[in-house]
């Protein structure tokens, strides 16, 4: 082989080297940008069950299709340390359902079940913040629902609501949930009958609008971790919750099969805390019986600015800023609850 041959040669394997540098150096920079376009994290990369889902947020924004999909200020992913949480805040005031006063950056699901077919869910969560304004005499001052099951036809009403509830300087707060009642005829006299889980119950109210009762000793801060299960298996609804520090609490509710019947079986939480709207309904015997149903999850605000001398029990009379979100959030009139996970399908029989 003469000196030209080998010198060409030479030169070949070079620039076949040269081209393959350059597109191992491109490879390399396109898997670099597709990492860094990965450092977004939608909800349904941290819980993955979204698709089971749409959401309301708390401007009106709505959205049918949960995969891939965040909205600034109200449905995201926050980072604490290793483990990422999916947010939902939402304002006293802004855009809600037309079935409610409250506002909300909440999940419906899709999937509807009727109580004798059930289904269950899951979540583990922790509440950041609640409103800080309110009136003290009234029950839903300074809360939010952070699980439901909704009725889809009928009075729509909801046999469970998981709340979360912290009155201002308080250290704690509590964790009860509440059962409405399927009213028996006119819905106008529907009530929820509220239980403790930690901390006190719904009904455990302020003497005036700026005086509280007493810290609960046994209750829940904000950022402390808490989990529940809802259950529905066969009719009946299994609760449990969980916390590390406290007691796990475990309650049952047929909701085929009435409880508050007749006006004899209307509990005194309910004739105290509801004598001033003269709310004091009766329900049908056989509950939620082949209603349909369906979960929600997320932050539902249970503060607005309506005149609380005109329904004590709900309207908190909280400051809204004229429906002015960004005020709201720079001044403690929200809600925001963070989930690290969850889970939804079909209810399972008891252990």
């Amino acid at each position: 082989m003469n000196t030209k041959t080998i010198k060409a040669l030479f030169q070949s394997i070079l620039m076949i080297g040269f081209l393959l540098s350059v597109n191992s150096c491109f490879d390399t920079a396109k898997k670099s940008d597709n990492k860094d376009a990965k450092t977004t994290l939608f909800p349904s990369d941290v819980i993955p069950f979204m698709d089971e889902w749409s959401i309301l947020c708390g401007d009106g924004t709505s959205f049918k299709n949960l995969v891939n999909v965040d909205h600034k200020d109200f449905f995201y992913v926050s980072n604490e340390g290793k483990t990422n949480w999916v947010v939902y805040k939402t304002p006293n005031s802004g855009i809600t359902s037309r079935t409610s006063n409250n506002t909300r950056t909440e999940l419906g699901q899709k999937q509807h079940w009727i109580p004798e077919t059930g289904g269950k869910l899951t979540g583990i969560l922790k509440v950041m913040h609640v409103s800080t304004s309110g009136d003290a005499r009234v029950a839903a001052s300074y809360s939010v629902v952070v699980g439901q099951i909704h009725s889809d036809e009928g009075h729509e009403n909801e046999p469970l609501k998981i709340f979360y509830k912290k009155f201002p300087g308080h250290k704690k707060g509590s964790v009860f949930w509440n059962y409405e009642i399927n009213t028996e005829g006119d819905n106008s006299k529907r009530w929820d009958y509220s239980t403790a889980v930690w901390g006190n119950d719904m009904s455990v109210i302020g003497a005036t609008a700026s005086s509280y009762p007493p810290e609960p000793k046994e209750g829940i801060e904000l950022g402390e971790e808490f989990s529940y299960e809802v259950n529905v298996y066969e009719g009946i609804m299994y609760l449990t919750f969980k916390s590390e520090g406290h007691e796990t609490k475990k309650f049952t509710k047929n909701l085929l099969k009435s409880e508050f019947a007749t006006y004899s079986d209307i509990p005194k939480q309910i004739l105290t805390l509801y004598a001033a709207i003269g709310r004091d309904g009766i329900e049908r015997e056989n509950g939620y019986a082949g209603e349909i149903q369906y979960f929600k999850q997320g932050a539902y605000n249970q503060t607005n600015g309506k005149i609380p001398e005109e329904n004590i029990v709900w309207n908190t009379g909280s400051e809204t800023y004229n429906g002015d979100i960004a005020k709201q959030y720079a001044n403690g009139c929200y809600a925001e609850v963070w989930f690290k996970q969850a889970t939804v399908g079909a209810g399972t029989s008891p252990n």
